[in-house]
Formats: structure tokens, C-alpha cells, sequence
């Protein structure tokens, strides 16, 4: 590390210049390639999975997207002669846009069914030419703003479908921005100085900006979900900006203790530069633990969420210093440089706030301990009642069209108009058709069925499919119990007499499957994750504890924040509030992506705060003097870096998207949960418990291991002291205490 920092510093501009020609490259790549996104979540092999395929390979016309126009009218119907003009005047509108292909009305005497029983609420079905994910929002934007130009007194209209999704999304990225300049508040206040505070902003967007054009292009060579950009930009402006802030912080202690700008920044890469590169890897190992569930566009996620750590821990190792030797000592403060003109290098003492809290840590440990862990279950508590399924339309913001086409359906027709269900059924010979012919009967007297279309044949005879209406909403758990009832109870009968086979799709269905197997691989995805991470702190502090204690608190971190993110998005507690949509279920994929982000994001902290624990104690043997002292000289700059972070996802709940709020919303949790509760109370309270048990390694297993150095001493500098360390007159941490503890030999790193 400290050859690669030299080498930066030396060709600092040549340094900037690459990561430059990185970013300019990459976004002009993917600015003529474009984007190819995927928006298919479903998992090949389930039965809603064969469904679809079974459609698709059977009926030619069934590629197209589709969408609602929705009107209601409060004081007549909409029968009116007025209503009917003005309404079949505005179809006939849209049916010319260019991208529609089809517009099937409720005026005709084969279209009574999009009536509702009242009359006063109809709908027209739009047929656009390509999915969702092909169509321009021009078109889209041109369809909805056509129809909702017939909406005037008496008369709603409202478009609902994927498409008109398209013009809900915001069009700036408000949050980004927002989340940015928190952070640079944040940095200013803690750093005091203009330039240091904008380096760690800048390393982080060059690098998060080369990513996100690197994720456009990983979309041509693999399958890579939709949200994945935002993702790895959320991920990847906090975990840079925070480890940006820990080398700056190191420069910056290098400079007060009388180093040049290049010894500074060189000792910095070279010691917390190398506890950022572990870090990062362990950022990467819980993403990557994404692979072993065998999940096409899961894969695409790792790969893209870890290539944007990768690029953010390079940044921050190699630009970063080119960087700080360009601002040279204006790194401090004007008020730090004039101090350090005046007198000379300064101690390095551990003083106010986090001295005082680490020494009234280390008084009360059992007390402090179990407040945290009550704090940590009671927010895990909502997490027993987890429950994964589809978030559709109904979960928008109330003033989104889409949302309130969502609702005028589900009051005129029955909820569970907005997610119908899919028998597809395959035929084999004229019994086969025949039996066909009876089975709508049969599902109608089905206990939660609310109507069923007839049978629709393709041309060859050989593919059918019938829609079923749930008396329930999509995300209900009854209309999951009825998808269950059909494949178990209804259908079966039918199939033993004849060779007919049916499969049930649908919305609800394929988020029922893909939940299931989600649940079912999360039991090895959770054990390889954990495995992973513990085999590297195992490595990195040659100890049992440290990473046994890591994993349950990162259980309990996971486990807490999932309980906000039911509180807020399943119970609904506020979401209306926050402009997130009214309450619905967990999206399915959602455990798995948090687990991996979550666990690796912990890591973070567990690696700066018990890393300096450990050098203290390497150098002193003394298990209460390295925890005091490890908690005092870390807790301002991991509380300033989880500051950061949380306001950096909290942003991105200004980004429209619930999904991504959800992110947002349940890496905030977890951050400020592990920052404020378990790493500066909870795991310095059982360290104090633990005492030199903390350290203990079976001497076997000691010689077994590689030797691995996280984050070794500071080079020697002027005036470089510990506070309170023996032997030499130190300032003394409030509240230390010394003599009491027996020290216990340590185990060095060679």
C-alpha cells in the first residue's frame, strides 16, 4: 500500500488524469450503447414461470404491454350520451399515437363487462406495441396526457399499467443531490476546512459515476435488474464518501503530528488505507454471496453492486492522495495550521464527547449492554411478521394517476381486478377441449373467485387460457391462499381424467413462487454469508470472539432494520407521510439484497472500531486500556461517517421509486442502529465483559493461519502519543482506569 501511495503521489496528476479518462470513457460507452436493463424477476422452473412460457410460445399477440384508461363520474354514468362522446372521442385519440396497437372500449355490445354494476365507473384497455421496458416515455406521457385531457366537473380519468408508470419517474436526480450536500455539511463541520471536506465528495462521484457507466454496459453481457444502478449509486456514495473520510482523517492527524503533506498522505493510504481495502473486500464477499442462490438477475445485481465497491476502495486508495497533495496543507483547518505554526506538532489526545462516553462505558458495561440489546430486539420484534409479496400500483403515491386508476378499478370492480390470475392450460386432442370447456364453471364455484372469463384457444388448438378474478386485493394473503386452493385442490381433479395440464400465473402467483424460493435458499445464502465474513475477521484480529460477537450483531442489525422496514412500508407507519404509498407487503427479493448490503456495510464499522482496539492491544496487552482507548479515538469519525451515511440513504427516498426507498429507508436503519448502538455501546460493553477472552486463539489454530495486518501502526512522527499509555506522561482519558487488570500476553502480527 505504501509503494502504491508513493507511486500516486509522485504522478499525481498523471493519477487524476486516469480516473478521469475511466469516467469519460466509460460514460461515452454507455452513452452509445444505451441501456438493457431487465425487468423480469421471475424464476425459471415455477409453475407461474411455465405459465408464462407456455403463453408466450402459444399466442403471438400476447407481447405487447397494456394499461388502463379509467374514468367515473360522480353525478351521472357513464352511459351518459355526453360521457360516452367525450370518452370514445378521446380512445379514438389515443388509438392514433404512434406505439399504440390496440384500444378495446366499454361502448359496444360485447364490452359490458367494463362497465362496473353501478355505472359510474368504465375502463378501456390500451395495447401498446412493445413491454414496458421498450417503450419510449414520450409515448407513454403522450397516451396519459390525451386521456386525462377528457377529465373536467363530474368526469375523473385516470391511466393506470406499466407504461404510464413511466411518467411518474422522476426526472432529476433529486435525491443524489440531496444526500451529496448533506454529506458535504457533515464533512465541513467535522474537518473545518473547505478543501478536505470536497475531496472525499469528488473521489466518491468519479468513481460512483464511472460505475453506474460501467453497470450500462455489464447490461449488455449479462442479465442485470432494472434497480441495479440505483443501487450501486447508493451503496457507492456512502461507502465512498465514508471511506474517503477515514484516510482523510488519518492525513489529517499525520499533519498536526509535524508529517509533510506526501509522509502524511503516504502513511495514511499505507495504514487506514489498508483497513479500507479489507473492508471494501468484506463489502464485496456479502454481495457476492448473492451468487450462490442461482438467481439470473440477482447475479447481475452482485456483480454490479461489487463493482461499484471495487471502484470506490480505488478510488480512495489511489485518487484520493493524488488529490490530497494537490490542496496540500489546506487539508486542516486555517485555525489548525496556525496552531501548528505557532507551536509546533501537537499530542494526539483523546478528548471530549467520545472519551467522556468510552470511560462511561467501561463503568456500567452490563447496564449499557442490556439497554442495547433491549433497544435491538424491541425494533426487531416487527420482523416476525414479515411478509413478502408484490407491491404494485396501489402502494403509489395518492396523487399518482396511476395510483388513483388503481383505486377507482378495485371500488368499481372489486380489487382483485388489478390482479387477475392465469390458468394457461396445454391440450392434446378433443376430450382434452372438452374437458377445457366445463373448467370455468368450476373455478367459479371456487370459495374466493369473483368472476372467470371464458376459455380463450390460440389458433392451433393446442394452448388455452382462462382469466380468474380473486375477491381479493393481489397483495392479500387470501389471494395467495386461493392460488394455493387452485394448484392443490381445484385443478388436480380436472387433470386426472384427461391429459390436459394446467398452470396458474399471474402477478400474485409469480411473486408466491418467487418468494418461496427465496425462503427456501435463505437459510445457505445467510450461512455462507456469515461463514465468509467471520473466516476474515478470524484472519484480520487472530481471535474467536471478535468475529463470533460480529456475526450476531449483524444478525441483530439485519433482523432490527427489517422490523423499520415492516413498521413503515408493510404496517404503512407514516409511508403516506413520507410520500411512499399506502402499506403493502416486503418485495420478495428484498432479504436477500439486504442481508448481503447489510452485512457488508457492518463489517465497516466492526473493522475501523475493534482494529484499533487491536494494535492497542498488540502493543499493550491490556483488554480494558485497548477498548477504552480504541473507543475513543474512533468514535467521532465512525458517528461523522455514519452521519454520512444515513443522510446519503435517506436521500433516496426522494427518489420516487419504493423499492429503492425501501433500500434507502433499511440501510439508514441499519447504519444508525450498528454506528449509535451496537458498535459504540453494545460491543465495547461486551468487550469489557469479555476482558482478555477477547484475544484468545487455540495455539493450533494460531499456527494454522496466514498472518494478515488490517490497519498497522502510524509510521513514527513527532509528537505521536496514545493518551494515557504508561511510561511516558500522556493526557489521561476521563475516567481511565489503571492497575486493576492483569494483562494477558498478546499475539502480535509479524
Amino acid at each position: 500500500m505504501a509503494a502504491l501511495a508513493r507511486w500516486c503521489l509522485t504522478h499525481r496528476l498523471a493519477t487524476v488524469l486516469l480516473w478521469l479518462i475511466a469516467l469519460g470513457g466509460t460514460a461515452t460507452a454507455a452513452g452509445f450503447a444505451g441501456s438493457a436493463y431487465s425487468e423480469d424477476y421471475e424464476v425459471p422452473g415455477t409453475e407461474s414461470g411455465r405459465a408464462g412460457e407456455l403463453l408466450q410460445a402459444g399466442f403471438d399477440d400476447l407481447g405487447g404491454e397494456t394499461g388502463d384508461v379509467v374514468w367515473h363520474t360522480s353525478g351521472s354514468t357513464v352511459r351518459d350520451p355526453a360521457v360516452e362522446r367525450t370518452m370514445t372521442g378521446t380512445l379514438d385519440a389515443i388509438r392514433a399515437l404512434p406505439g399504440v396497437g390496440e384500444v378495446s372500449g366499454p361502448y359496444g355490445p360485447t364490452a359490458q363487462e367494463r362497465i362496473s354494476a353501478d355505472g359510474h365507473t368504465a375502463y378501456a384497455t390500451v395495447t401498446f406495441g412493445h413491454r414496458a421496458g421498450e417503450i419510449p416515455p414520450e409515448q407513454a406521457r403522450a397516451v396519459v396526457d390525451t386521456a386525462r385531457e377528457a377529465g373536467g366537473e363530474g368526469l375523473q380519468v385516470e391511466v393506470g399499467g406499466a407504461a404510464a408508470a413511466l411518467t411518474e419517474a422522476p426526472a432529476l436526480h433529486l435525491s443524489e443531490a440531496v444526500g451529496v450536500a448533506v454529506a458535504a455539511v457533515v464533512l465541513f463541520l467535522a474537518f473545518g476546512s473547505l478543501a478536505a471536506s470536497l475531496l472525499p465528495i469528488a473521489t466518491a462521484l468519479v468513481s460512483v459515476g464511472t460505475a453506474y457507466a460501467g453497470i450500462a454496459l455489464l447490461g449488455h453481457v449479462m442479465t442485470v435488474a432494472d434497480f441495479a444502478p440505483m443501487l450501486g449509486m447508493l451503496i457507492g456514495l456512502g461507502v465512498g464518501i465514508d471511506y474517503a473520510l477515514f484516510i482523510v482523517t488519518r492525513h489529517r492527524r499525520g499533519l498536526r503530528r509535524g508529517l509533510s503533506v506526501h509522509e502524511a498522505a503516504r502513511n495514511a493510504v499505507a495504514t487506514t488505507g489498508r483497513a479500507v481495502v479489507f473492508a471494501g473486500a468484506t463489502v464485496c464477499v456479502a454481495l457476492l454471496g448473492m451468487l450462490v442462490l442461482r438467481l439470473g438477475f440477482l447475479d447481475g445485481v452482485a456483480i454490479a453492486a461489487s463493482l461499484t465497491v471495487v471502484l470506490t476502495v480505488g478510488a480512495s486508495v489511489t485518487l484520493l492522495p493524488a488529490l490530497l497533495s494537490f490542496i496540500g496543507p489546506r487539508a486542516l483547518s486555517r485555525r489548525e495550521r496556525g496552531r501548528l505554526t505557532a507551536h509546533g506538532p501537537q499530542d494526539e489526545r483523546a478528548t471530549g464527547f467520545a472519551a467522556r462516553w468510552s470511560a462511561f462505558v467501561e463503568r456500567r458495561p452490563r447496564l449499557l449492554g442490556a439497554l442495547a440489546a433491549a433497544v435491538m430486539a424491541v425494533l426487531a420484534i416487527p420482523t416476525l411478521s414479515l411478509h413478502l409479496g408484490t407491491s404494485d400500483q396501489g402502494n403509489g403515491p395518492a396523487a399518482a394517476t396511476t395510483r388513483q386508476a388503481y383505486d377507482l378499478l378495485a371500488d368499481g370492480f372489486g380489487p382483485g381486478v388489478n390482479g387477475p390470475l392465469t390458468v394457461a392450460v396445454h391440450l392434446d386432442g378433443a376430450d382434452d377441449r372438452l374437458a377445457l370447456d366445463g373448467l370455468p364453471a368450476v373455478l367459479r364455484a371456487t370459495d374466493g373467485v369473483a368472476s372467470v372469463s371464458p376459455v380463450t384457444y390460440n389458433g392451433s388448438g393446442d394452448t388455452a387460457f382462462v382469466t380468474v378474478v380473486p375477491t381479493t386485493a393481489p397483495q392479500s394473503q387470501r389471494t395467495s391462499e386461493l392460488v394455493d386452493r387452485l394448484r392443490h385442490d381445484v385443478l388436480p381433479p380436472v387433470e386426472e381424467t384427461t391429459s390436459l395440464r394446467t398452470y396458474v400465473g399471474g402477478v400474485t402467483a409469480g411473486y408466491d413462487d418467487f418468494a418461496g424460493i427465496i425462503v427456501g435458499k435463505l437459510p445457505l445464502f445467510v450461512g455462507v454469508v456469515i461463514g465468509l465474513g467471520c473466516l476474515l475477521l478470524l484472519l484480520a484480529f487472530r481471535s474467536l470472539a471478535v468475529p463470533l460477537k460480529a456475526a450476531v450483531m449483524n444478525v441483530a442489525a439485519v433482523a432490527a432494520s427489517f422490523g423499520v422496514v415492516v413498521a413503515v412500508f408493510q404496517w404503512g407507519w407514516g409511508s403516506e407521510l413520507l410520500g411512499l404509498g399506502s402499506a403493502g407487503p416486503v418485495e420478495p427479493f428484498l432479504p436477500v439484497i439486504m442481508v448481503s448490503v447489510l452485512f457488508g456495510l457492518s463489517m465497516d464499522y466492526q473493522v475501523f472500531l475493534v482494529g484499533r482496539m487491536y494494535e492497542e492491544w498488540l502493543e499493550t496487552g491490556d483488554n480494558r486500556r485497548s477498548v477504552r482507548v480504541g473507543l475513543a479515538e474512533t468514535g467521532r469519525v465512525i458517528n461523522s461517517a455514519a452521519v454520512i451515511m444515513i443522510s446519503v440513504f435517506l436521500a433516496f427516498v426522494l427518489s420516487g421509486d419504493r423499492v429503492i426507498a425501501m433500500f434507502g429507508i433499511a440501510l439508514a436503519a441499519a447504519v444508525a442502529l450498528d454506528a449509535f448502538v451496537l458498535r459504540t455501546l453494545l460491543v465495547p460493553a461486551l468487550m469489557h465483559l469479555l476482558g482478555g477472552a477477547n484475544w484468545w486463539l487455540p495455539a493450533r489454530l494460531d499456527r494454522l493461519l496466514p498472518r494478515v495486518s488490517i490497519e498497522p501502526p502510524d509510521s513514527a512522527a513527532p509528537g505521536a502519543e496514545i493518551p494515557g499509555d504508561r511510561g511516558a506522561p500522556r493526557a489521561k482519558i476521563p475516567g481511565e482506569r489503571t492497575g486493576d487488570e492483569a494483562p494477558v500476553a498478546p499475539q502480535r502480527v509479524h
